[in-house]
């Protein structure tokens, strides 16, 4: 779905509602409040009444679209926008798209991230695990800066920057978490919050995080000091992946605040997850009404 279908499919406010209520419904108004069927429609003005708790009610409620005074129609290319960039689009870029001021365009961005936030089925078959940080790029000179204590940024593991592990199913789905720390007790609990274990072969770098995995999953590991491929031991794809976040963050949002980062995280291994979708704009659409 892109802009110029959703300005051909939904030309009116009315359109994008009863659009709305048919995916939600099927144009069969359900209480959201009490779950009743029993419900007076008052179709001029797209509001429902529940007979059984006596609450009056629109589509909207219980969803990213709740209480919005936007246009649905700029909802909706928005929300094309969103899952049709695959770096990601600020909050700046999207307020000139769809002519609202910069502080809307970022509301609306996140409350379709929520919408985003799902994984699905547990990961199986080969699994790459890898680790990666995102914050501030270290810079010559910084040890120098008063900032930085006398002495300089370090890179990889050790940077103060925040920590991203990422698991990729090979031919499959990524899951990617912000962690606070990384040792083998945070890395052991995302691999069995993520991977069908009776059915994975995990394969990660020689991080000594990794060591005790070997317990619970078979794993394997590829020494990074020596080579980055022995036979089918690798992690490539998951620092693929990698690079289209970090390409993502640094070229579109440059600065992302440790708060909000999961929520990124999760936008841009939801479009690689469902990147084969014919119609991703649909799908995302039940997610954000919660069918």
């Amino acid at each position: 779905m892109n802009i110029i279908k959703v300005y051909e499919l939904f030309p009116t406010q009315n359109d994008c509602i009863d659009h709305l209520e048919k995916v939600r419904w099927n144009n069969k108004p359900v209480c959201p409040y009490c779950k009743s069927t029993r419900i007076t429609s008052m179709k001029k003005e797209h509001r429902h009444h529940c007979n059984n708790c006596n609450t009056s009610f629109s589509v909207t409620v219980g969803t990213i679209f709740h209480k919005t005074k936007v246009d649905f129609q700029k909802w909706f290319v928005a929300i094309s926008l969103v899952i049709n960039a695959k770096k990601g689009i600020s909050a700046r870029q999207l307020s000139r798209d769809i002519e609202v001021n910069k502080d809307t365009a970022w509301y609306m961005a996140m409350r379709i991230r929520r919408a985003m936030n799902e994984y699905g089925e547990l990961l199986q078959g080969i699994i790459e695990v890898d680790e990666t940080y995102v914050g501030g790029k270290p810079r010559k000179g910084t040890i120098n800066n008063p900032n930085s204590n006398g002495t300089a940024n370090k890179r990889g593991r050790g940077t103060k920057k925040i920590p991203v592990v990422g698991l990729a199913q090979r031919g499959g789905n990524v899951h990617a978490k912000v962690v606070k720390g990384l040792n083998h007790k945070s890395l052991s609990r995302i691999i069995r919050e993520h991977v069908d274990i009776e059915k994975a072969k995990v394969f990660t770098d020689e991080f000594s995080g990794y060591c005790k995995m070997a317990g619970f999953v078979e794993h394997k590991t590829v020494d990074h000091r020596y080579q980055y491929v022995n036979g089918e031991v690798h992690t490539n794809t998951i620092e693929g992946f990698w690079a289209l976040l970090k390409r993502g963050i640094v070229g579109q949002y440059h600065q992302v605040s440790a708060q909000h980062l999961g929520k990124y995280v999760n936008k841009f291994c939801y479009r690689h997850n469902y990147r084969k979708t014919d119609d991703l704009f649909g799908l995302t659409l039940q997610k954000a009404l919660g069918v």
